[in-house]
């Protein structure tokens, strides 16, 4: 037997019931909003980075219309060092739409949450499960995984396919709509922390009498290799080191000043070119730089 619906609903959530960890996006009083932003600040980026960051912006934009409200350079200084920028501004368009056509109430649906700018496949669906308990697959990178070995007994997933990967956990979601939503956040926490990548703790898995990957004997994963990401030396840093230069000052910088961020010179200019195409920088009148806004 591998792990199914009937299983998942007797094992896996119990656990979660017991082990989950205390987010704050995850409390009952926790609203479409403050999901919302969750997710946006946890895409590529670790819990332990996100929760302060996202406690200020909750803080400092309570609402929808509260950011809205924000100039595009306040929303990057607010950032911080999260990552990926451009993850703030489409959260700041997405939320002018939703203060002016929907009552400054995040939707509850996921194909209005779609018609939101920058809302993808996954954040419409893990807001519409776990802001109002909607019975809908909710699918990264951790669920792909529990799946590929609870259920196909695989090594690690394979290349990701949107229609396979939504029917393998739609079979294992009770039909109840508020225990589905929980077992959505029950396999991505399984993932994050029992069923990792590198380390799998197999003793503590609630399902793992039936799981396929450890009746196969752990077979290990034959796909193709997965790139290893990197940081150091990426243009992903240096242009995290130039949008550094800016949020320090309020006032447009020289070309001079964000030169001795980095010195290999080409790979300088080709990031701030891309911050500038990005509309992350804006590049003032007198030749200057500063962020959207801000001058």
């Amino acid at each position: 037997m591998v792990l199914t619906a009937d299983i998942a609903a007797e094992t896996l959530l119990d656990w979660y019931s017991e082990t989950a960890r205390d987010l704050p996006w995850r409390r009952p009083d926790c609203d479409g909003w403050g999901v919302l932003i969750s997710e946006i600040m946890l895409q590529q980026t670790p819990v332990a980075r996100v929760e302060p960051i996202w406690h200020e912006w909750l803080e400092r934009w309570p609402k929808p219309s509260a950011l809205a409200a924000a100039t595009q350079a306040e929303v990057l200084r607010a950032w911080g060092k999260l990552g990926y920028p451009r993850r703030a501004l489409r959260l700041h368009t997405a939320a002018d739409v939703i203060a002016r056509e929907h009552g400054d109430v995040v939707p509850d649906d996921v194909d209005t949450l779609l018609a939101l700018p920058g809302i993808g496949a996954y954040t419409a669906r893990a807001v519409a499960a776990f802001a109002y308990g909607k019975r809908t697959p909710v699918v990264d990178t951790n669920v792909r995984r529990v799946v590929a070995r609870a259920v196909h007994g695989a090594g690690d997933a394979g290349p990701a396919s949107n229609t396979k990967d939504m029917a393998d956990v739609e079979t294992l979601l009770p039909p109840d709509e508020s225990r589905a939503a929980t077992m959505s956040a029950a396999l991505m926490e399984l993932g994050a922390l029992v069923c990792t990548a590198r380390s799998p703790q197999c003793a503590d898995c609630p399902v793992f009498d039936d799981c396929a990957w450890v009746r196969a004997g752990k077979p290990a994963y034959d796909g193709p290799a997965k790139p290893v990401q990197k940081f150091a030396g990426t243009d992903r840093q240096v242009r995290g080191l130039l949008l550094d230069v800016l949020r320090g000052t309020d006032e447009p910088v020289s070309k001079t000043r964000l030169d001795v961020v980095w010195d290999r010179a080409g790979q300088r200019d080709r990031c701030l070119d891309s911050l500038l195409t990005d509309g992350l920088v804006e590049q003032t009148a007198d030749g200057r730089f500063a962020l959207p806004g801000e001058h």
